[in-house]
């Protein structure tokens, strides 16, 4: 087996289990402890473990939750850089769909600033305030049940209305992804569940988030990595995330 090969199977383990034992891996793998503490060593200067005695644990953190209102503001400038590539791939004439995400706000306002005509459907309060006065973009809302800390409607009644578009692109948000068990997470059942509805209705689904989330995940599983078509970042990830990315078939840009 390959270095490489063995490398993955260790991460694979230990998304399963939380933790990894040198002594386990040796008899495993058929090689000597002190080569799994130099593969120990790979992965944790890597980021992706956090050395233990005699072992190692994943190195992720729990994404904090937040208002809406508490996010606008955080990692403002990797949120402008991830708006600006969203905008680009935006053509006229298009049906979009911009969910309960900070970054897509920033998306409302390049629209709304700009010159292409587009249908925007959204569930987010923000996204409706920030395109109000555009005439050159439709709006659409979702109606709903209101949650004020997503400043927007989630829940079975927007579901309704969502599954009734064929949305061209949709753009969604989320506290985090793992691409090893290849979860992307959020932080309410009832969010989630109308993002999953909103991934349903999109010929072309983009996830948009700060690269850091990578490393975070939240409480609710609502998508699988093979569901999403492009992920939109303000930096690229380490290689070996890029890598498992590419193994998906997901593009990043």
């Amino acid at each position: 087996m390959f270095a490489e090969e063995r490398l993955e199977q260790m991460l694979a383990i230990l998304n399963e289990t939380g933790k990894i034992v040198v002594k386990e891996l040796s008899q495993r793998f058929g090689v000597t402890e002190d080569c799994i503490r130099k593969d120990l060593k790979i992965l944790e200067r890597n980021g992706f473990i956090k050395r233990t005695y005699g072992g190692a644990v994943a190195n992720r953190q729990s994404a904090q939750n937040s208002s809406v209102l508490h996010r606008k503001n955080i990692n403002l400038e990797a949120k402008r850089m991830i708006a600006e590539k969203a905008f680009a791939i935006i053509e006229p004439k298009e049906t979009i769909f911009l969910d309960i995400s900070t970054i897509n706000i920033l998306i409302a306002e390049k629209l709304a600033a700009g010159n292409k005509k587009v249908t925007v459907v959204t569930n987010m309060m923000d996204v409706i305030n920030a395109l109000a006065n555009s005439d050159h973009v439709k709006v659409i809302g979702t109606g709903g049940v209101f949650y004020r800390e997503l400043n927007g409607f989630a829940g079975s009644t927007a579901i309704e209305t969502i599954e009734k578009y064929n949305l061209d692109r949709v753009l969604i948000g989320s506290v985090g992804v793992n691409v090893f068990d290849k979860s992307v997470t959020t932080f309410d059942v009832e969010d989630g569940n109308t993002k999953r509805a909103i991934i349903n209705a999109g010929k072309q689904v983009y996830l948009i988030m700060e690269s850091g989330k990578f490393y975070m995940d939240g409480v609710y599983k609502f998508a699988n990595l093979f569901d999403i078509d492009t992920i939109i970042v303000d930096e690229k990830p380490d290689e070996k995330i890029c890598e498992e990315i590419e193994k998906i078939g997901v593009n990043i840009l």
